[in-house]
């Protein structure tokens, strides 16, 4: 009883002990919802590497892939709230997840705290250049002409991405299948290989192999062109009124985490997003980077977490 008691005080006493340190004091582990080099994984390592670089700071990127994303924000959910476990979320696991699992075992509003916006990104469809698929409407025409027979690839069941084709579906009234993969990678290899003739996709995971000649874009499903892609009309430029599906990308902590270290990191994350350097690396992944406090971003989660509901619902999509 002795030793167990001694041994809880000397724990107490080391964990103040780093509380009382400048934050942070040791390694900060980056958990990153998807598998290495999809969207999220790229902004991921981009984040962790300038902040290690312009911050002095060591942001260790920590992949924990699978389910949507939602293994690893549940991971970051159970972390100790001490500000060196943040996870990159975006609204495939905040927002959507929710309200397409059954059984989630966490509450993005209320088990997580809204730390700092990174970017924001246009899905954008795409087929491999070789594809006699030149233009959207080429699609639209042959899933007409013999339907259920053309199929478009997806990170994987859930995701805002795959709800994307879902939704585009709906609004051309055509019936092409859907084929999910485990993150953004198998699924552009598929691709590229001609397995899938689409792929529905976060811009950052494949604005490489557009720029390489690789993938031709189609589309991009925001409400605006993309400034990486101002040459890609939008879906509701080419006849579908008022079609805006976007993601957007930003840190969280468990629910608890001291308002100072939130404070902190918002800081240092939001003067990285300044600069030119940051800047321009982010756009050049194919994304928009976009500086918010905390509590701006907390906001935006809880809008979309009620926006999504009701698109979910409307979808009829459910995942066991």
């Amino acid at each position: 009883m002795i030793r167990k008691l001694l041994t809880s005080v000397v724990l107490t006493l080391a964990f103040a002990a780093v509380q009382a340190q400048p934050y942070p004091a040791k390694p900060v582990r980056l958990i990153v919802p998807f598998p290495p080099g999809g969207g999220t994984d790229i902004l991921s390592r981009l984040v962790a590497t300038k902040l290690t670089e312009v911050s002095k700071w060591t942001v260790v990127p920590d992949n924990r892939a699978g389910a949507g994303g939602t293994i690893g924000i549940a991971e970051a959910v159970r972390a100790a709230p001490t500000g060196y476990d943040i996870v990159m979320g975006q609204k495939d696991n905040m927002v959507v997840a929710p309200w397409l699992y059954k059984n989630l075992s966490y509450d993005p509003t209320r088990d997580l705290t809204a730390v700092a916006h990174v970017a924001y990104t246009p899905v954008v469809i795409v087929t491999r250049t070789e594809s006699k698929f030149k233009t959207l409407k080429d699609v639209v025409e042959a899933a007409r002409a013999a339907p259920d027979t053309i199929t478009y690839g997806s990170p994987g069941n859930g995701t805002t991405i795959h709800l994307a084709g879902e939704i585009f579906k709906n609004a051309a009234n055509i019936k092409i299948r859907h084929v999910p993969y485990k993150g953004s990678n198998p699924a552009m290899m598929d691709v590229l290989a001609g397995n899938v003739d689409l792929m529905v996709s976060s811009l950052p995971s494949a604005m490489g192999q557009i720029k390489s000649g690789k993938l031709r874009a189609l589309a991009v499903t925001s409400a605006r062109r993309s400034s990486s892609l101002p040459e890609v009309p939008t879906v509701a430029e080419l006849g579908y009124k008022d079609f805006d599906v976007s993601t957007w990308y930003g840190l969280f902590a468990p629910a608890g985490t001291p308002k100072e270290i939130v404070t902190t990191l918002n800081a240092e994350v939001n003067k990285l997003l300044s600069t030119p350097e940051m800047k321009a690396a982010i756009v050049a992944q194919g994304a928009e980077p976009q500086s918010m406090t905390p509590e701006q971003f907390g906001a935006l989660l809880k809008t979309d977490y009620l926006k999504w509901r009701d698109i979910v619902k409307a979808s009829g999509a459910t995942i066991e």
